[in-house]
């Protein structure tokens, strides 16, 4: 996955039940699928967005502005 192995997981594992507890590890896991959900849906829609070409780029005239302020 990340080149973690089964020891760094464990160790991870371990450090997170000391900071959050066995009774909060259930919601802690579930917020960050969310989060994780969340992430890849917003980047689907980013992507599916730049593909229908909804993502205008950046005008020259921007850019003219610029220089000249």
């Amino acid at each position: 996955m990340f080149g973690l192995g089964t020891q760094e997981l464990l160790i991870i594992l371990v450090l997170v039940m000391i900071v959050f507890g066995a009774g909060k590890l259930p919601q802690v896991g579930g917020a960050l699928g969310k989060g994780l959900r969340n992430f890849k849906k917003g980047v689907n829609e980013a992507n599916e967005d730049i593909e229908e070409g909804h993502v205008e780029e950046l005008s020259e005239e921007n850019g003219n502005d610029k220089k000249n302020g």
